[in-house]
């Protein structure tokens, strides 16, 4: 009889020659077809061997069974045998009812795919060209996605990334710091550095480094650029005058500001508000990255029980306008040291959230506490609703939620004890439901939500440029 030893070291042998016949599998469908693969909201593709498992594994937490990555793969090879036009196909779905009804692949996924086994097909006539407009933490983020994303499904490209005038080795540095990440890692290719036309080359995108103190100052038409999307990661302008100076620039037709906007500039949380976007609409903003954590999980809250009035307090890792050593700021206590203090601040989070949810008006108040680490956040959100509940009901309902919802992209879910938040880099929702640590009083309930607030909010982003630019992407199932 086989020991509990060799029984698990051959299992593990078959998931990973499973996995391994699955890579190249998932790549092919995405540069061919625009179908991108993913596990109960979790992108797959370049994803290696162990990731592709632990993929699996996360299926204990959402469904209460690992997913049969045997099984998995029967349904990626069928996959690529079919007409598909592009989508994003949740595989971890489609393996945990494919082992729960059995029979063949093909019959389970003509009848499953029906709607997209349609032939292959371009999303957009024209690629949207995009100008990142400020390289740092947000400008960097979007730009590996944008390059990660390239393939026949995805017609956005990244033309032009515009920087202050740079000193001498200028570009190198801008390319290294695209390299090399101390939170998110490296990135996931190779990158070159053209200096005598100006440019980095990443993973064949070929994007141009336009220097330039401010927009007046840039004529995308002679690059070739031409009806741009210009994506404004600065924050230096946050009202409708002084973002519209990226529309008066030949080859630029909208911008998209990645910080919430003043005035009359509509914030949009994709998921939640997306369909006030009208064709129209050259200016927009994607509001902040806690507003985007707490709106989803808040809408999803009102709609079920309703919600009387609340207070979110965000526990918010140290951003680049701290200091790191006591000096001057303008802001009342961020001149103190970001990596040696916890420092009390404000939000505007909560008054934000009412330009999404107008029905939260003058019902929700908000403070911050930055504090030493140098990403992933976290919202404490206390709300009184309109009936009673239970914990029980509560995380099931957020659970189905994260899972079958429309808003499946923007709340993920976790029933870990252990985790913390460096557990969470590289999340890409806006928000993750921790729901060992919700409270539930009768009608009083106290919910903890993660955040990745560099990459969480990037996707956010990448979701509402492909809104912008007419890119609509069916995802299946949509439950």
């Amino acid at each position: 009889m086989m020991n509990s030893s060799a029984e698990h070291f051959d299992k593990w042998k078959v998931q990973q020659s499973s996995a391994e016949q699955m890579i190249p599998l998932v790549g092919q469908l995405y540069r061919d077809n625009g179908v991108t693969i993913r596990i109960f909201g979790r992108r797959i593709l370049n994803n290696n061997t162990i990731d592709i498992i632990k993929a699996h594994r996360y299926a204990l937490q959402m469904v209460g069974e690992e997913l049969d990555i045997s099984k998995s793969l029967e349904l990626v090879q069928t996959m690529t045998t079919m007409n598909l036009a592009p989508a994003r196909v949740d595989l971890g779905k489609f393996c945990h009812k494919f082992m729960q009804e059995g029979g063949t692949a093909e019959a389970f996924l003509n009848d499953q795919l029906e709607s997209i086994n349609t032939g292959k097909s371009s999303i957009l006539e024209e690629p949207q060209d995009i100008v990142l407009y400020g390289f740092g933490r947000i400008g960097r983020l979007l730009a590996r996605m944008m390059i990660d994303r390239v393939g026949s499904g995805n017609k956005m490209r990244l033309r032009a990334i515009v920087v202050r005038g740079g000193k001498d080795g200028d570009l190198k540095k801008r390319a290294s710091l695209l390299r090399r990440d101390s939170i998110h890692g490296a990135f996931n290719g190779t990158i070159q550095v053209d200096e005598e036309e100006s440019a980095i080359i990443a993973n064949g995108v070929y994007i141009k480094v336009i220097y330039a103190n401010s927009p007046a100052e840039v004529d995308y038409t002679k690059y070739g650029i031409n009806n741009a999307l210009v994506v404004d990661n600065t924050g230096m302008w946050r009202d409708e005058e002084g973002l519209s100076q990226h529309i008066k620039c030949p080859g630029a037709s909208k911008v998209l500001l990645t910080a919430p906007g003043k005035g009359d500039i509509k914030n949009i949380v994709y998921g939640v508000n997306h369909s006030d976007i009208e064709a129209s609409d050259t200016i927009l903003s994607a509001a902040s990255c806690t507003t985007n954590a707490i709106t989803p999980v808040l809408k999803a809250i009102i709609d079920e029980y309703g919600v009387k009035n609340g207070h979110v307090e965000t526990i918010h890792s140290y951003t680049n306008d701290q200091n790191l050593i006591d000096n001057f700021h303008s802001g009342d206590r961020r001149g103190r040291s970001a990596p040696l203090n916890m420092v009390l601040t404000s939000t505007g989070a909560a008054s934000a959230v009412a330009k999404c949810l107008p029905e939260m008006k003058d019902k929700l108040t908000g403070n911050s506490v930055r504090v030493p680490t140098p990403n992933v956040s976290m919202a404490i959100m206390n709300l009184n609703l309109k009936r009673e509940t239970n914990i029980e009901e509560v995380n099931t309902y957020l659970r189905n939620v994260a899972l079958y919802s429309p808003m499946q992209d923007q709340i993920d879910y976790t029933s870990s004890t252990e985790l913390v938040s460096s557990d969470m880099v590289g999340s890409t929702h806006a928000g993750v439901v921790d729901s060992q640590a919700t409270i539930v009083d009768g009608d009083r309930m106290v919910l903890y939500v993660w955040y990745d607030n560099e990459s969480g909010y990037s996707t956010q982003v990448i979701r509402m440029m492909q809104e912008i630019a007419g890119i609509k992407m069916p995802t299946v199932p949509s439950e």
